[in-house]
C-alpha cells in the first residue's frame, strides 16, 4: 500500500509540473521554423498564421526560414533536435511525407520524431506553361508533351518539393516523358518559365496566381477537386481530361517529440482559433489557399494524414525514379 501511494504521489507530481509548465507557457516568443526559401509559398503561409496565432497563444511567434535545402530536411532536423518545451515549432508542407522516400539516409523518421499539432491549410496547384507554348488547353498540352520524345523541360523547386511531385504525377497520369529541371526554389523556376527557358511548371497558387492573372504564363488546369475562386474560368485537371488527377499542398504544424501535453493542447487550441480569424481567412483566400476545418486542425488528424500521404506518394516516387534511371 505504501508503494502504491508513493507511485500515485509521483504521478500527481509529474502532472502538476506539466500543468505548471502550460500555465506559464509561453513566457517568451515562440520560434516557428519554416524549412523553405524566404518569400516562398510556405513562408508566406507561416507569416499569416503567426500573426493570427499570437493573440490566442499569448505571445509573439517569430518566423524563421532556414535550412531550406534537401527538401526542408535540414530545417526539420533542427526542430527535431530542439528542446521539447514548445518554444521551437515546425511548419512543414507535404514534403514531410515524401522525404523518407527521396532520401536513403534521412537523419530522422518523419512518422515518429515529431509531435503533431494540426493541419493548417490546403493550397491547390496550377499547371502553367511558357507564354508561347503551342497549346491552349490541357488536352493539347498532353499532345505536345507526347510529341517531345526527349521530354519537355519541366521546372520545379528542387528534389522532393511539391512542384516536383506534381510533375511526377502528371508524367504518370498522362503517360508522357519529361526532362526534370531543378531550381533553388519556386521563384527562379517561374522566372525561367516566363522567359521561355523551360516549358512547364506545376506549382502552388501562392506562386502562380500573379503570373497567371498578368498573362505572363499560360494556365492549363488547377489540381484541386474543385475550381479555384480566384481563377473561376480555369478547369480542374479532372474536368480538362485527366480524371482523378488531384493534388493539393497541405501544411502541418509540429513540435519536437516529448513536448508536454498541456503545451501541445495550448498550441492546438491557438491554431484552431487562428484558423477562424476572418483576417487570416481573407489573406489565405487572396493566395488561393483554404484553411482546414476545425476537426482537421488536431494532432490526431495531422498524424493520420501524414501517414496516409507517406503511403500514397512512396510508390509514385519510386516509379518515377525507376523511369528516370532507364
Amino acid at each position: 500500500m505504501k508503494f502504491t501511494t508513493t507511485i500515485g504521489a509521483a504521478v500527481l507530481a509529474i502532472a502538476a509540473v506539466g500543468t505548471a509548465h502550460a500555465d506559464g507557457y509561453p513566457s517568451h516568443p515562440v520560434t516557428m521554423l519554416v524549412p523553405s526559401s524566404v518569400g516562398g509559398p510556405t513562408d508566406a503561409l507561416a507569416r499569416i498564421l503567426a500573426d493570427s496565432m499570437a493573440g490566442p497563444l499569448g505571445n509573439t511567434l517569430v518566423v524563421e526560414t532556414k535550412g531550406g535545402g534537401a527538401s526542408g530536411t535540414i530545417g526539420a532536423s533542427m526542430v527535431a533536435k530542439a528542446p521539447a518545451d514548445g518554444y521551437t515549432i515546425l511548419l512543414y508542407n507535404m514534403s514531410h511525407a515524401t522525404t523518407g522516400t527521396f532520401y536513403d539516409n534521412l537523419p530522422y523518421e518523419p512518422r515518429t520524431v515529431f509531435q503533431a499539432i494540426g493541419l493548417i491549410a490546403d493550397v491547390p496547384m496550377v499547371i502553367v506553361g511558357r507564354p508561347d507554348l503551342p497549346a491552349s488547353n490541357l488536352q493539347e498540352l498532353i499532345a505536345y508533351l507526347r510529341s517531345k520524345k526527349d521530354g519537355a523541360a519541366v521546372g520545379h523547386a528542387g528534389p522532393g518539393t511539391a512542384s516536383q511531385l506534381c510533375s511526377m504525377l502528371l508524367q504518370q497520369a498522362a503517360g508522357v516523358p519529361i526532362t526534370s529541371v531543378a531550381y533553388k526554389g519556386a521563384g527562379p523556376a517561374m522566372v525561367d518559365l516566363m522567359a521561355g527557358h523551360i516549358d512547364l511548371v506545376c506549382d502552388q497558387t501562392t506562386t502562380t496566381l500573379g503570373p497567371v492573372t498578368a498573362k505572363r504564363v499560360k494556365a492549363f488546369a488547377v489540381t484541386s477537386k474543385n475550381r479555384v475562386a480566384k481563377l473561376p474560368d480555369l478547369p480542374t485537371a479532372s474536368e480538362a481530361g485527366l480524371p482523378g488527377f488531384e493534388m493539393v499542398v497541405w501544411h502541418g504544424l509540429y513540435a519536437p517529440k516529448g513536448t508536454p501535453e498541456p503545451v501541445v493542447a495550448k498550441l492546438e487550441k491557438s491554431l484552431q482559433t487562428a484558423l477562424e480569424d476572418p483576417k487570416l481567412r481573407e489573406r489565405l483566400a487572396e493566395l488561393g489557399a483554404q484553411p482546414v476545418s476545425r476537426d482537421r486542425a488536431t494532432p490526431e488528424a495531422l498524424q493520420k494524414h501524414l501517414e496516409a500521404e507517406i503511403d500514397r506518394w512512396a510508390p509514385i516516387i519510386r516509379k518515377s525514379n525507376e523511369a528516370a534511371q532507364r
